[in-house]
């Protein structure tokens, strides 16, 4: 694309559920030390009471596995845009570095203590080595052989009559009541065991590394029960310098393109050239006011006289150029082209500048071809009052037509400041905060972004069956995440100082301002009949409005300067 600007495209609300709900569920999977679903045996297991599981490899307690329904976090929008521009969004989750409860096991209490050792491992992440004495695991047996006694139907005994132990275990079968027993004994003492990190523990991160085989083996022989316990902690946040959030002095970079005379003006030019009449142009080139429809290719120019090669991403097929917006393309191509005809091709060199937006492209020398499809010229009625209420609808003169449009982009001018400003501050929190950012938290800030990417584009064009299944792959959600490692982790940091500036401050947020949010979200749901999860949408609403009442907090303590572009 030989254009420097991008369109950056709003969520589309209407989106099928079903098919964000399939986006995050697979990609989900990825956190699974296995694949989930698998044509042999099983790899993971909940821990239910009296489920019998084959041997696995390891054991995952991760609500991943469960089919729920996900939505895309909510975000404090401020609205950029130039009337045909879509919205640009910034999203903050203020309560990134709290800890929720990690597991939903009551404590059923036990008949003796266990034994916990704790120990520290790198990137937040702690092992808890846990020992259940034979006390705890014979009371366990004993309510599992009670469990099979009232719900086993063996032969010659009445439902709910005693069966002596020995005929019980040879009609459920000795492995199969081990198995039992095994499961019975961690889903009673796994909550007894978090104890002392479940402040800290970030929710869905407990994975028990024992493998079934060996916690069996251990209970056969001595009648006791061990296993090694990984949880993901919720990370510490160090500020440099310490408390350096509360006297911020911040430079904020406006795009000159955000001035609302300017927009505003623009934006009249837009809708003027919109009721013109196009017609071919005869007899003559390519003029200042022309719109060509273009091919454009491109090629590599090596200095070495190396193979040449294709650029794609500087390629276009009828690419429709309106010759006033020559300030949008590369330098130097408007003036390569005046004077084509229809039919000709032209051929010249150009280098892209290194303020390109595209990074791949920056400083990159190119041989353009341009094949001239068609031209034509502007048939544009007279500018005055009578066509004022098709510039704008409502409006029965140009001056009213004027003003209303500047009022608009002066409110988006502001939208736009208030935005760049949020953006820088958060660009110097990244800064300065130190921290180790748990692998738990890095997926699932990922998957949030990856299934955000994938809403966008299923707003922007259909896609089929085929395609989902592609996109939403573990292989695709893996290539995403190490390819956006960086900015995953700048959004994880900045998330993470905006939570704890939101705790050390004492800042609150109002029930009244949560409600009322909530109100307005599941109506938008209900709106598109579409399915919501309203305990999903407050706790998202919370994260959204706290994020944005520290952002408010650190305006008013910030030394905040504007330059423009």
């Amino acid at each position: 694309m030989i254009e420097n600007y991008h369109d950056e495209s709003s969520y589309n609300f209407n989106v099928d559920r079903r098919i964000l709900t399939s986006i995050f569920n697979r990609a989900s999977y990825i956190s699974a030390p296995m694949e989930l679903y698998n044509s042999s045996l099983p790899t993971s297991f909940y821990l239910k009471s009296f489920f019998v599981s084959p041997p696995i490899s390891s054991i995952s307690l991760s609500n991943a596995f469960k089919p729920t329904k996900r939505f895309p976090s909510l975000t404090v929008s401020r609205k950029c845009h130039q009337f045909s521009h879509s919205p640009r969004k910034l999203s903050i989750c203020a309560r990134a570095s709290a800890a929720p409860p990690a597991t939903d096991f009551v404590k059923d209490p036990l008949p003796a203590d266990l034994v916990v050792e704790e120990s520290q491992e790198p990137n937040c992440r702690v092992r808890l080595s846990v020992e259940v004495p034979s006390i705890i695991c014979d009371d366990c047996y004993k309510r599992v052989m009670n469990e099979f006694m009232k719900k086993a139907k063996v032969p010659g005994f009445r439902p709910g009559k005693k069966v002596p132990e020995s005929i019980l275990t040879s009609y459920i079968g000795k492995d199969n009541v081990r198995k039992a027993a095994v499961e019975a004994i961690l889903k009673r003492t796994l909550p007894h065991a978090m104890s002392s990190i479940e402040a800290r523990a970030l929710k869905d991160s407990i994975r028990i590394t024992t493998t079934f085989a060996e916690m069996e083996k251990t209970y056969s022989s001595l009648n006791t029960l061990k296993y090694d316990i990984i949880v993901d902690v919720a990370p510490e946040v160090k500020w440099v310098p310490e408390d350096g959030y509360k006297n911020l002095k911040i430079m904020v970079e406006l795009d000159s393109e955000i001035d609302a005379k300017t927009a505003a003006e623009r934006e009249l030019k837009r809708r003027y050239k919109a009721l013109s009449t196009m017609r071919i142009v005869t007899n003559r080139g390519l003029q200042i006011g022309d719109v060509a429809v273009l091919d454009i290719s491109a090629t590599t120019v090596e200095q070495d006289g190396s193979e040449v090669k294709d650029v794609p991403a500087a390629e276009s097929k009828g690419f429709q150029f309106d010759t006033e917006d020559g300030d949008r393309v590369i330098p130097g191509f408007l003036n390569s082209i005046i004077g084509i005809q229809a039919g000709e091709t032209k051929s010249f060199p150009l280098v892209f500048p290194d303020s390109w937006k595209q990074e791949d492209l920056r400083g990159l020398p190119c041989q353009f071809t341009v094949d001239c499809k068609e031209l034509f010229y502007r048939e544009l009625p007279e500018m005055n009052d009578a066509i004022a209420d098709k510039l704008l609808s409502g409006c029965t003169t140009i001056e009213q037509v004027n003003e209303s449009l500047l009022e608009r982009c002066i409110e988006l001018e502001q939208t736009a400041k208030d935005q760049a400003t949020d953006n820088a501050i958060l660009d110097q929190l990244r800064k300065m905060v130190q921290v180790e950012i748990p692998q738990t938290l890095f997926e699932e800030q990922g998957r949030q972004l990856y299934g955000a990417r994938l809403l966008q584009i299923q707003g922007n064009m259909k896609l089929n069956e085929e395609q989902i299944a592609t996109l939403s792959s573990p292989k695709a959600v893996r290539e995403y995440l190490e390819n956006q490692r960086e900015n995953i982790e700048n959004i994880i940091k900045q998330n993470l100082a905006v939570g704890d500036i939101f705790k050390r401050e004492n800042l609150q947020v109002s029930t009244d301002e949560i409600v009322k949010e909530v109100e307005n979200s599941v109506a938008e749901f209900r709106k598109h009949k579409q399915e919501y999860d309203e305990e999903s949408i407050q706790e998202q609403v919370q994260e959204v409005l706290e994020g944005a009442k520290v952002l408010e907090w650190l305006r008013e303590q910030s030394d905040i300067q504007y330059v423009t572009a």
